[in-house]
């Protein structure tokens, strides 16, 4: 099945209710109320936010991975438990996001920092990159991190222009991860900061990428 296929009537009818009038009138609103439209629309959107699963797996794997050596050169492998590194965190109240809550209780519940990697919130890594870490750690590490970020700019500059690309990036996760629409959104931005914060860790990688990412074609049959 193509995503430029007919609807039948029964999926003309049926679709929007179940679909819920309140999630579907978001893209009967992008399509002057045009119910066929709206459904193209939808559908797309439901293509193109499957195809940035890989991008980002890819994105959130190699990120967290290149500060995760960062951390480690500085606080040791034990990383996690280390109270010099943990109170360095921010620890805003709830409910805003507190890394330094979200490593703790994370922490507590493995024995391997490996597990604790894979089980932090994506936010963390971000937040890591703010600029109370530059002096700690990315003064010395974020060249030996980041590896292929532009040579002719400070670790500042660098750490601060990866920190908000990824955190655009992030906000794009969140809304594939609740089911939002993201065809508002510019995507072909958000590709290209997937890929620059791959490949400032890795060019190999962003290549590899390349070769295997949909969201590019896609985004030309947006209806």
């Amino acid at each position: 099945m193509s995503i430029n296929d007919p609807f039948s009537a029964d999926e003309l009818h049926e679709l929007p209710t179940i679909l819920s009038a309140p999630r579907f009138a978001t893209y009967l609103q992008a399509r002057n109320n045009n119910r066929e439209d709206a459904l193209k629309l939808y559908r797309w959107n439901l293509a193109i936010s499957s195809a940035f699963m890989l991008p980002l797996h890819m994105l959130e794997v190699t990120f967290r991975n290149g500060v995760v050596n960062g951390i480690e050169a500085i606080h040791t492998p034990a990383w996690p438990w280390t109270q010099g590194f943990i109170f360095t965190l921010p620890d805003p109240r709830a409910p805003h996001y507190s890394p330094r809550r979200n490593l703790r209780n994370v922490a507590r519940s493995h024995m391997t920092a490996g597990k604790v990697v894979a089980d932090l919130n994506f936010a963390f890594w971000e937040r890591v990159l703010l600029k109370k870490q530059q002096r700690i750690i990315w003064d010395t590490q974020f060249t030996t991190s980041f590896p292929e970020a532009p040579a002719g700019q400070t670790s500042s500059v660098n750490r601060e222009k990866l920190r908000r690309t990824v955190e655009n990036v992030r906000r794009l996760r969140n809304r594939i991860a609740h089911h939002e629409p993201i065809f508002a959104r510019d995507l072909v931005r958000d590709m290209r900061d997937i890929r620059l914060a791959i490949s400032w860790r890795s060019s190999v990688a962003a290549s590899w990428l390349d070769k295997m990412e949909t969201v590019t074609p896609l985004i030309a049959l947006r209806p």
